[in-house]
């Protein structure tokens, strides 16, 4: 009987289809994947692929954004329940109230968010491109949405700027705690803890590197140092340890753990492509809106 792997390897072929695939979904998923990488990563890889069906490993917001930007291609979701609670801790009413109360605002959406959030928000960002963008926005004012986490960390380093924050947040990064950090770097003295910004300022404060998915990738890879803290979802380490065998990786709790991401299987992967259901739709009023912010964030981070 043909095994999930080489199944997924031969629908590729049949379909003309590419896997995209987040750090954070399972390992054995990241390992069958073309393509692995952060969120801003495998928004323009959407785009620039040859391939006309792309079966997206990652949460929902990540299969919309990939349709926006390529509405001609087939964006297919090895589990539609596979979401984000963080990209529904924003709302329109709340946007329009901040609009309305601050003149020479911009509405600053993080990329873990809805396409119904996007229609209202003047640019998007992710971890890795969001300092640089706000820093080239004239306006003076920013409302970052959803995450009040990453808002406060990019308002510490662009404090030119007046910063409204939303009350969202990611669970997984939220509940790693300062004292657990503390603790795990006791017990190991020599490791450098490497932070992703959604976690709170408190845990940021005891890093080494702070930074998106991808640069604490890059930054474990290219130090010479040998032992590191991790602070963020613990499917980064299935590539930190593919680039670094001989290095050490410790996580601060076992409550790393994003319950969607790991909602991706390699069998969901096989019989989403097989049968090509999970099809992501997102209808063209909706997109033609949202997408411009997409556009704009991808522009402004060249």
């Amino acid at each position: 009987m043909e095994d999930s792997s080489n199944k997924i390897k031969r629908l590729k072929k049949e379909k003309g289809a590419v896997i995209l695939a987040h750090y954070y979904v399972n390992d054995e998923v990241q390992a069958i994947a073309d393509y692995v990488g952060d969120s801003y990563y495998l928004s323009k890889l959407a785009v620039t692929v040859p391939e006309k069906v792309i079966v997206f490993c990652g949460v929902s917001f990540m299969g919309e954004s990939a349709k926006m930007l390529s509405p001609e291609k087939t964006i297919i979701m090895p589990d539609l329940l596979a979401d984000c609670p963080m990209a529904h801790m924003a709302s329109a009413e709340k946007i329009a109230e901040v609009r309305a109360k601050y003149d020479d605002l911009a509405v600053v959406c993080y990329i873990n968010s809805t396409a119904e959030i996007k229609k209202y928000v003047d640019v998007c960002v992710t971890s890795s491109n969001a300092i640089k963008i706000v820093k080239a926005l004239p306006q003076k004012n920013i409302y970052f949405v959803p995450d009040e986490n990453l808002g406060r960390y990019i308002a510490r380093q662009v404090p030119e700027k007046n910063f409204i924050f939303n009350d969202g947040f990611c669970h997984v990064h939220d509940e790693i705690m300062s004292d657990e950090v503390e603790a795990v770097k006791a017990a190991h003295p020599n490791a450098k803890v490497l932070v992703h910004p959604e976690c709170t300022l408190d845990v940021i404060d005891l890093a080494d590197y702070v930074g998106s998915t991808s640069g604490i990738i890059e930054y474990a890879t290219n130090s010479k140092d040998e032992e590191f803290i991790i602070g963020t979802e613990i499917g980064i380490l299935y590539q930190l340890k593919q680039k670094n065998p001989n290095k050490k990786f410790y996580t601060v709790n076992a409550m790393q753990v994003c319950p969607n991401m790991k909602r991706i299987t390699l069998e969901k992967v096989a019989f989403s492509l097989e049968n090509m259901i999970n099809q992501i739709e997102v209808d063209e009023p909706t997109r033609v809106q949202a997408v411009k912010s997409l556009e704009k964030m991808l522009e402004l981070s060249k």
